[in-house]
C-alpha cells in the first residue's frame, strides 16, 4: 500500500507555522549513548501514582529487572536500564521546571550488561489475546512517549467502555528542531508496524490510520512500504502546522470529528497513540524488553553535534550533551522536550524519563527576550488558537485573579500549545498565565479537598465520640439495671429464705409441744 493522497483530511482551526529547524537533526541516524557512570531513576515517570521500590540499598540487580512495582491501575512499574548495584533510593532533582527533588533509585552499571532471566522473547505475540497483550504492555512498564506519559495498557483497556473504531497512530512530531520519532520510522518502520498492529488487536480494531506530517517524506515512504500489503493500514500525509500531532485535533482532521470538551477521543470511538509507544510495544511482545530506554533528539543552536540518541532511562542531562561534544556557546535556556511545549531545565543533574523525547540547548538569538508589552487586542492569538478560545480575555481575567471567570471562558480547554504566544505581537506570555491558572486552581482543589477530608474526619470523630458517650450511657444504664436486679433477687431469696426458715421453726415447735 502507497501513501494515502486520496484520503480526505478535514480543516481544523488556528494553529502556527514556526521555523521547524529539524534540518539540525533529522539527517542524524540514532546512536546509542554510552552507558553513564551513574543511573538515577526516578518512581516517578508516569501520570499516576509513584512505584513502589522492591530493592534495597547494596542491592546487585540485572538488566530489565523489576525495580519498583506500580500502585494501582493509574501507575506503572520501573526496570533496570542496565546490570549494576543500588547505591540508594532518595531525593533527587526532579525532570521538571520546579527542581524540586523526587523520590529516585540511585544505581551504578557494572559494565556487564546482563539481562535478567525473566527476560525471555514471546514465539508469537500475535497469538495474544487482548487482555494478554495489556497485561504484558503493563508489565514493561510502557507509558504514553509522546509526552504524556499515561500508562499504556490503561488506554489498551478502552475496549471493555467504548466502542471503538480506529486507532490513531501520532507520528506528526511537529515541534520544532525534534525529529527522533522521525528517524524511528525511517530507520524501524517494521518493528514500529507490528507495535501498531498488536495494539489495535489489543483494542478489537481493524482501522488504523497512521498520520505523518509532509516534512517527513523519507518516514512517509519508510512506513507507507512497511504496510504496503496491510489493506486496513492507512499512512495518511498531514498538512505541516503547529499542533497538528494534539491529540484532539489529529483526530479531527482525520476523521472530522470534535472530541467533546474536557473528554477522551475514545468518546467518539477513537484510541491514540505515539510512534515510540508502538516501538517499545513491539520490543515488550517480541523481545520481552520493559521500557528501559528511549529515542531522544538532542538539538538547539548552542549545541555542537546536534544528535538522535538511544537513551538509557535515568542518564544524567549532562552526559547528553558531552554525547554531542558539548555547546558552540553558553545556552540561554535548556528545555525538555520541544520548545512550544517543553520546559526549561533547572540544571544539567536531572536525569531522562519515560515521556523526555528531546533536550535543547537554545542560544540567545533563539530566544526572544523582549519586553512585554500591553495588549493592543489585535485578536491575533484568537485566530491561533486551535481550541478555539480567547486567550486575550482569559488572560485579563487571570491578571485580576478571577480564575473561576477564566474558566467558564475555556481555561480547562486549553492545551498549553503555546500558539497565542508565539504570534503574540505584544510578547504577552499567554501560555505562561494559563499554566499559572492551572496550577493555582490545581492547588484550590487540593486545599478545598483538604478541608473537606478534614470535615469528615473531624464529624467522623465527633460521630464516634457521641456514639461512645451513648454506648457508655446505655452500658452504666444496663449495668445499673442489672445491679438491681440482682439486689430485688437477692432481697426476694432472702425473704423465701426467711419464709422456709420460719416456717421450719414453727413445724419444730408444733411436734415438741406433742
Amino acid at each position: 500500500m502507497g501513501l494515502t493522497f486520496g484520503f480526505k483530511l478535514f480543516p481544523v482551526r488556528g494553529g502556527v507555522h514556526p521555523e521547524d529547524r529539524k534540518q539540525l537533526s533529522a539527517s542524524a541516524a540514532i546512536e546509542a549513548l554510552p552507558m553513564p557512570s551513574l543511573l538515577h531513576i526516578p518512581l516517578q515517570q508516569h501520570i499516576g501514582a509513584p512505584a513502589e521500590p522492591l530493592v534495597q540499598r547494596g542491592d546487585t540487580v540485572k538488566k530489565g529487572q523489576i525495580l519498583a512495582r506500580n500502585q494501582g491501575m493509574i501507575s506503572a512499574p520501573v526496570h533496570a536500564p542496565t546490570s549494576g548495584r543500588v547505591m540508594g533510593i532518595g531525593g533527587f532533582p526532579a525532570h521538571h521546571a520546579s527542581g524540586l527533588s523526587v523520590r529516585t533509585i540511585t544505581l551504578k552499571p557494572d559494565g556487564l550488561e546482563e539481562w535478567h532471566e525473566s527476560i525471555t522473547p514471546e514465539a508469537d505475540p500475535f497469538a495474544l489475546s487482548p487482555d494478554e497483550i495489556a497485561q504484558r504492555v503493563a508489565a514493561a512498564g510502557i507509558v504514553g512517549m509522546g509526552g504524556a506519559t499515561f500508562p499504556s495498557a490503561v488506554k489498551l483497556n478502552l475496549r471493555k467502555r467504548y466502542t471503538l473504531k480506529a486507532l490513531v497512530i501520532n507520528g506528526a512530531e511537529c515541534e520544532p528542531y525534534l525529529t527522533c520519532d522521525d528517524r524511528l520510522m525511517r530507520e524501524h518502520s517494521e518493528q514500529v508496524r507490528d507495535g501498531v498492529r498488536l495494539m489495535a488487536q489489543a483494542l478489537g480494531v481493524e482501522t488504523i490510520l497512521f498520520a505523518i506530517e509532509k516534512n517527513k517524506p523519507e518516514a512517509i515512504a519508510a512506513m507507507s512500504e512497511a504496510a504496503a500489503a496491510l489493506p486496513h493500514f492507512k499512512v495518511i500525509a498531514l498538512p505541516t502546522r503547529y499542533p497538528m500531532g494534539s491529540e484532539k485535533h489529529l483526530v479531527q482532521a482525520l476523521t472530522g470529528k470534535e472530541t467533546p470538551a474536557r473528554g477522551l477521543t475514545a468518546d467518539i470511538g477513537i484510541v491514540v497513540h505515539n510512534v515510540a509507544t508502538a516501538k517499545a510495544v513491539h520490543d515488550a511482545l517480541f523481545l520481552g524488553q520493559p521500557l528501559i530506554s528511549r529515542v531522544m533528539t538532542i538539538s538547539g543552536g548552542a549545541i555542537k553535534e546536534p544528535r538522535n540518541l538511544l537513551v538509557p532511562l535515568g542518564t544524567p542531562v549532562a552526559d547528553l550533551i558531552r554525547a554531542c561534544q558539548g555547546f558552540t556557546e553558553e545556552p540561554v535556556r535548556i528545555v525538555s522536550g520541544g520548545p512550544m511545549m517543553g520546559q526549561p531545565l533547572p540544571s544539567t543533574r536531572v536525569p531522562v524519563i519515560k515521556g523526555s523525547n528531546g533536550l535543547l540547548a537554545l542560544s540567545a538569538a533563539e530566544v526572544s527576550e523582549k519586553s512585554e508589552m500591553p495588549c493592543i487586542r489585535c485578536a491575533s492569538c484568537v485566530s491561533a488558537c486551535p481550541c478555539g478560545l480567547v486567550p486575550l480575555e482569559m488572560a485579563a481575567t487571570i491578571r485580576n485573579g478571577s480564575l473561576d471567570n477564566s474558566v467558564h471562558l475555556g481555561l480547562l480547554d486549553c492545551i498549553a500549545c503555546g500558539s497565542c504566544s508565539f504570534v503574540c505581537p505584544a510578547n504577552i506570555p499567554l501560555v505562561q498565565y494559563f499554566n499559572f491558572a492551572k496550577g493555582e486552581l490545581a492547588s484550590r482543589q487540593r486545599m478545598q479537598h483538604k478541608q473537606g477530608e478534614t470535615k469528615r474526619l473531624a464529624e467522623a470523630r465527633t460521630a464516634r465520640m457521641e456514639e461512645m458517650k451513648r454506648a457508655k450511657k446505655e452500658a452504666l444504664l444496663k449495668r445499673k439495671r442489672e445491679m438491681e436486679e440482682k439486689k430485688r433477687a437477692e432481697k426476694a431469696q432472702q425473704e423465701q429464705e426467711a419464709q422456709q426458715s420460719k416456717q421450719t421453726e414453727t413445724v419444730s415447735t408444733g411436734s415438741a409441744v406433742a
